[in-house]
């Protein structure tokens, strides 16, 4: 069995949750969650890496077990989410590691990247967007209303995604056996929305998500002058990153590996825990572990 260890570290005053696993000298990994979720997305995939790699899995600031102060006393953005990523990885003596992003995650990543480009050894994408190309707009249309102009009139579309049918959509939309998707997932997350002040947190955030294409630019150079392995993994179905997202990768990164999963959503680790833990597990051997990094 393997051992998976449940940590706090103090982090800018915060209190940050992370799971921790495998050897300390292995080669690090470090796994960001996205919306609505936390890093217990992560728990079917930490076992199968767990011999081989060291893993990282955080909970950002307002999600899963770490510290939720209200919006009126800590400034929730994309950057201040990556300042406390950063600091929990300079507290672990993490200097460099592999990261695996999805949804949320991604933004964060690609963050750490441009501040430290030497820091990363190895991407997986895993429906985590870095392109124009991978934005659904039917889904992201009431994103970027209320993030031009908060408000009344824009925010009741968004404050929705933070409901039950709408955490569920994401974990079951464009998975051909939904059966296999257990339903601890969303009703987990929408207790973990549900508290107190929080709907405010995750406003602030939806708000703060227009930040992150102005990034893109500065993000696909990045690829291009670090020619970093790279992985995307991603869900076929997904109806808020769509498959195009995957395959933009490959313009940067012409030796990127894109795998798409046709009958897969956006959390591929719920509905396709196994394939896609050996997939990232044979992409990590071949680009991390064999070559030392």
């Amino acid at each position: 069995m393997v051992e998976i260890h449940h940590r706090y570290a103090t982090v800018h005053g915060h209190r940050v949750f992370y799971r921790e696993a495998g050897p300390r000298d292995a080669p690090a990994v470090v796994l960001l969650h996205g919306f609505p979720t936390s890093s217990r997305m992560f728990r079917r995939l930490i076992p199968e890496l767990a011999d081989r790699f060291h893993l990282i899995a955080p909970d950002h600031l307002g999600f899963g077990h770490s510290d939720a102060p209200p919006a009126d006393t800590f400034r929730y953005t994309f950057d201040t989410l990556t300042d406390v990523t950063e600091a929990l990885l300079d507290h672990l003596g993490i200097a460099r590691h592999a990261v695996y992003v999805q949804d949320y995650g991604a933004p964060i990543g690609w963050r750490l990247a441009l501040r430290r480009p030497d820091a990363l050894t190895a991407v997986i994408t895993q429906n985590g967007n870095a392109y124009d190309e991978g934005f659904v707009p039917d889904f992201w249309a009431p994103v970027w209303a209320y993030a031009d102009a908060p408000g009344p009139a824009t925010e009741p579309a968004v404050r929705a995604a933070l409901g039950l049918d709408a955490i569920r959509w994401q974990y079951l939309h464009g998975v051909a056996r939904p059966e296999l998707v257990d339903p601890d997932t969303w009703t987990a997350d929408h207790r973990d929305l549900a508290r107190p002040g929080n709907d405010l947190v995750q406003l602030a955030l939806f708000r703060d998500y227009a930040t992150n294409p102005p990034l893109y630019p500065q993000v696909h150079a990045y690829f291009r002058e670090s020619r970093v392995p790279l992985l995307a993994v991603w869900g076929a179905g997904d109806r808020i990153f769509g498959p195009d997202g995957a395959r933009a990768f490959a313009r940067d990164l012409p030796d990127a590996e894109i795998h798409l999963v046709p009958d897969g959503g956006h959390f591929l680790l719920e509905s396709h825990p196994d394939s896609t833990a050996a997939t990232v597990r044979d992409f990590l051997t071949r680009t991390v572990a064999v070559a030392g990094r």
